[in-house]
């Protein structure tokens, strides 16, 4: 099914450089620090930053019809798959090239960026439905978190470099260049991290995906949640993890508006926040192989259960910095539990089904929560916002240990 040794060493080895590509990436297309940033110094308003982090979801949420049909009719998922994130890159890049021409106006560069921005985010929607095959398809299941969550931490470490360059870009390049530097840097390694998926190699004996219509693909969307005890309950406890972890973007506008954070305060911010994801690579790619993926979302969910308290309860900067540390220690897990957890609960030749059903359930309810806080935030202030947080970490903990656990037993007797 994964092919000759020589061809999973191979493959290690390409998804090694994925990780290690597109974390620095990560680090300077930020919607949880740099992008927030870069629209409040704009003079945008609450709402607008919390569209911005909606589309990041709503965005997401829209296509997955479209490439979840896409990838199950695809042979050669990689090669689509490249293809696919190509295109998207060359069309953020457009908007980083109009940004001079677009600069004499603050309200209009606003707009054009959350246009372009969710167009980006359309295509981030293919993430679930191809990458998480791949990985399934091509690594075995003992190797798939180590090994690229080692190239995920240097990914990381190459992420804190770049995320100390962000205050003396912004100091010492005149607005909007400073920008736009930023944001080609960044597109520098996302270009280099889609160019490798050309490179893998697809074993001919892999379970191929069942073709099916879009409109196929739609009516089944909800039958797999009735099928499969252990998949709904995945879907619920990965839905809380990720709507506390789409709050993200709000810690970088409490700091800035009830602490009056700075450039300095804001590359401290990205550079814990990509250390965070080095360490949280290493240690759960260790832990998700002996223990499995299960495990590491009941970590996730006390992590951030944890940030929420002490954002809640702390009037310190740096003690909300600690809170990010932790809140960014779950988000950094999230991706990979999402994804092996879905490996373990669907039917392999319906991956591209059931992993777009959990994306979109998970995206489409984040994406509701983050657009209704913002008015919310405006009025009552950041106190709601970490309320949420923890509410979300501990019901995702408690239907993980008493629903899931039990859900995914039954499953492996039958």
């Amino acid at each position: 099914m994964y092919g000759s040794e020589k061809d999973i060493r191979h493959n290690l080895k390409v998804f090694f450089i994925d990780g290690v590509s597109f974390m620095p990436s990560m680090a300077l297309i930020s919607i949880t620090s740099v992008i927030p940033y870069f629209l409040d110094e704009l003079g945008a308003t609450t709402f607008q930053i919390a569209l911005a982090a909606s589309l990041a979801l709503i965005c997401c949420l829209l296509p997955q019809p479209v490439f979840g049909f896409i990838a199950s009719k695809s042979v050669m998922m990689h090669i689509t798959f490249g293809k696919i994130l190509l295109l998207q890159r060359f069309i953020f890049l457009a908007f980083v090239l109009l940004i001079p021409l677009l600069a004499w106006s603050n309200a209009l560069l606003i707009n054009v960026f959350l246009v372009f921005w969710g167009i980006f985010n359309v295509f981030v929607g293919s993430y679930s439905v191809f990458f998480t095959p791949l990985v399934i398809r091509l690594l075995p299941p003992d190797r798939r978190g180590s090994i690229r969550g080692i190239g995920l931490a240097i990914g990381s470490f190459l992420g804190v470099g770049m995320s100390a360059l962000i205050p003396v870009i912004l100091e010492r390049i005149l607005f909007p260049y400073n920008y736009m530097v930023i944001f080609l840097i960044g597109l520098f390694f996302l270009l280099v991290n889609a160019t490798f998926f050309f490179f893998m190699r697809q074993s001919k004996d892999a379970v191929p995906n069942e073709p099916m219509g879009m409109k196929r693909y739609i009516k089944l969307m909800p039958s797999s949640l009735k099928e499969s005890p252990s998949f709904r309950a995945m879907v619920i406890t990965c839905t809380f993890l990720a709507i506390a972890n789409s709050l993200l973007a709000y810690y970088t506008l409490y700091a800035i508006r009830e602490f009056y954070a700075t450039e300095a305060h804001i590359a401290a911010l990205t550079g814990l926040a990509v250390f965070s994801a080095a360490i949280a690579h290493v240690a759960f790619g260790y832990l998700v192989d002996r223990y499995g993926p299960r495990f590491i979302a009941l970590i996730a969910a006390c992590l951030v259960a944890v940030s929420g308290v002490m954002a809640l309860t702390t009037n310190s900067l740096n003690l909300l910095f600690v809170a990010w540390v932790f809140a960014n220690l779950s988000n950094s897990a999230y991706p990979l539990i999402a994804a092996l957890l879905a490996g373990e609960v669907s039917p392999p030749s319906k991956l591209p089904l059931y992993v777009g059903v959990q994306t979109t359930i998970s995206l489409a309810i984040s994406a509701v929560i983050v657009l209704v806080l913002a008015p919310v935030l405006e009025n009552l202030g950041f106190a709601p916002l970490f309320a949420t947080v923890l509410i979300c970490a501990l019901l995702s903990f408690a239907i993980n240990a008493f629903i899931l656990k039990k859900r995914m037993a039954q499953q492996e007797k039958t």
